[in-house]
C-alpha cells in the first residue's frame, strides 16, 4: 500500500492526509491514449484507480479536490526500457546489479530483487513526471539475460509493480558476442535451449542440471518455462532489419512467444512484416546515424513510419544512459513531434507522441489495462505540469502514483539551498542537513 495522500485545494497548498482517492479538475487533461488534450478537464481518481477522467466530469462529494488552474494534466509517463532503480553509479561495480558476468545463471536473474527505491534516479525520474518504468536486466554470460520487472517510482519502499513480468535477451551484435562470436551461433545456441525447455517442462525431475558447464541450468529452464508458454513477454533487443526478420520467424516454432522488440533501428524498412506478426516495438526515438553495422538504416523517422504501417510503438531506451535519464522520453516524444514539420520527415502527432511515453509501452508490455493512460480502472498516476509537458522548458508540478502524491524535490534541489547562500554557519555547509 502507498504512503496516505496529500491532496490540496490549489497548487502548491497542501491539507491533511486523506485516503488514496483524489480528483483533478480545470485541466488542460490529456487522456494518454492518442486524443488530443480536453480542456476544463477533470480526472477523478478513487482509491488508487481512475474511475473517470473527461469534459464535464463531477466530482462525488466528499473527494479531496485539487485546482490544477487550466495547467495541462497527464497520466504518469511509462519508461518503455531502462534500468531504472539497479544501478547507481556505472563504474562502482558494487552498485550495479543490472548483470553478473560470473554467475552460472542468466534467465533466472530477477531484477526484482535488485530494485533500490532509494537510488537517486528515481527521485530525479520521479520529479520529471515518470512514474512506471520497465526496468531490463544486461546480458553478459548468454544471451539470455533475466527476468526485468516493472516498478512505480514512488517515495516508498514498495517498488515493484510486477515482478518476472518479461524475459529479456539479445539478437544481432551482442546476442553474437555472447554466444561464441555469430549470429548462427545466437541462433543456435537460442534454440538448444528452447529445446532445454521444452524438456525440462514435459519432466521437470529428470531435468539433468550440470552447473556452470551447461548452457542452461535448471533455474533458467524454470524461468523460461513462461515465455515458452505464452505467460510472459519475450523482450529482445534487435536492430538490423534482417536480424529483426529471423527474430521474427519465431514464432513461427514456438508459436506461444509473446515477442517484444527493443531497439529496432531498422524497423521502418520492415514494418510491413513487424505489423503482419503483430509483435509490438519498444524503440530507440533519437537514432540518425549509423552508431554500428546493424544500425546502417538508423533515422528519426523509424518511429513515425512503424506507426504509419501498423505497428504498436513505444519509446524505449537501450544504451542511452538508461539507469539514470529515463526523463529524455519527454524530449524524445517532442521531437518526434517536431519531425511532423519537416519535409521528408515521419513523425507523431501530439496525442500519438504522448501516447509514445505512457499507454503505447505498457500496451506493448501486455499491461495496457493497468497503467499508461486516464481511462476508468487504469493506476491513478496522474501529473500536473506547468507547460506542454512535450516541451523541454517544462516541469512538473504534481505527481501522483496510485493517487498518492509524491514528493519531487531532488538532491540537486537540496544542494541548491543549502549552498545558495554562500556564507557559513557554526558548521560548514558539506557538514549541514
Amino acid at each position: 500500500m502507498k504512503k496516505l495522500l496529500m491532496a490540496a485545494v490549489a497548487i502548491g497548498a497542501a491539507v491533511p492526509a486523506a485516503a488514496q482517492t483524489v480528483a483533478v479538475t480545470n485541466a488542460r487533461l490529456v487522456i494518454g491514449d492518442g486524443s488530443a488534450p480536453v480542456e476544463g478537464g477533470t480526472v477523478v481518481v478513487r482509491d488508487g484507480r481512475v474511475v473517470a477522467a473527461g469534459a464535464g466530469v463531477a466530482v462525488p462529494a466528499g473527494v479531496p479536490v485539487v485546482d490544477a488552474g487550466g495547467r495541462w494534466v497527464t497520466p504518469g509517463l511509462f519508461a518503455g526500457f531502462s534500468r531504472v532503480g539497479i544501478v547507481e553509479v556505472d563504474g562502482v561495480n558494487e552498485t550495479d546489479d543490472s548483470a553478473a558476468g560470473n554467475s552460472p545463471f542468466n534467465a533466472a536473474l530477477d531484477m526484482s530483487h535488485a530494485v533500490n527505491p532509494k537510488t537517486s534516479a528515481i527521485t530525479l525520474n520521479r520529479a520529471e513526471g515518470i512514474t512506471r518504468a520497465v526496468v531490463a536486466p544486461e546480458a553478459r554470460g548468454s544471451i539470455f539475460a533475466g527476468q526485468g520487472a516493472i516498478i512505480d517510482l514512488g517515495a516508498d519502499m514498495d517498488a515493484v509493480s510486477k515482478p518476472r513480468a518479461f524475459q529479456f535477451m539479445v539478437y544481432g551484435e551482442e546476442g553474437g558476442r555472447r554466444a561464441g562470436g555469430s549470429r548462427p551461433a545466437a541462433m543456435a545456441m537460442l534454440k538448444n535451449i528452447l529445446f532445454d525447455v521444452r524438456d525440462y517442462a514435459r519432466a521437470p525431475a529428470r531435468f539433468a542440471d550440470r552447473g556452470k558447464d551447461a548452457l542452461l541450468t535448471r533455474a533458467d529452464a524454470q524461468a523460461l518455462v513462461p515465455v515458452v508458454t505464452g505467460q510472459v513477454p519475450l523482450l529482445v533487443h534487435v536492430e538490423r532489419a534482417s536480424d529483426i526478420l529471423v527474430v521474427l520467424d519465431l514464432k513461427r516454432e514456438v508459436p506461444a512467444l509473446k515477442l517484444v522488440l527493443v531497439g529496432a533501428n531498422e524497423g521502418w524498412t520492415v514494418a510491413r512484416q513487424i505489423a503482419a506478426a503483430k509483435v509490438p516495438v519498444l524503440a530507440s526515438a533519437l537514432s540518425d546515424l549509423p552508431a554500428s553495422f546493424e544500425q546502417l538504416a538508423a533515422t528519426q523517422s523509424n518511429i513515425g513510419r512503424m506507426q504509419a504501417a501498423g505497428v504498436t510503438v513505444g519509446i524505449g531506451m537501450i544504451n542511452d544512459d538508461e539507469a539514470r535519464q529515463a526523463r529524455l522520453i519527454k524530449q524524445y516524444a517532442g521531437n518526434l513531434v517536431a519531425l511532423t514539420k519537416i519535409p521528408g520527415a515521419s513523425g507523431l502527432e501530439w496525442g500519438q507522441a504522448f501516447a509514445a511515453i505512457s499507454s503505447k509501452p505498457a500496451e506493448a508490455m501486455g499491461m495496457g489495462g493497468e497503467f499508461g493512460s486516464l481511462r476508468p480502472g487504469r493506476r491513478g498516476d496522474v501529473v500536473v505540469w506547468d507547460g506542454d509537458p512535450l516541451e523541454i522548458g517544462t516541469a512538473a508540478v504534481r505527481v501522483f502514483i496510485d493517487g498518492v502524491e509524491q514528493p519531487i524535490e531532488t538532491r540537486q534541489d537540496q544542494l541548491r539551498k543549502r549552498y545558495f547562500d554562500p556564507k557559513e554557519g557554526a558548521l560548514p555547509k558539506a557538514y549541514q542537513r
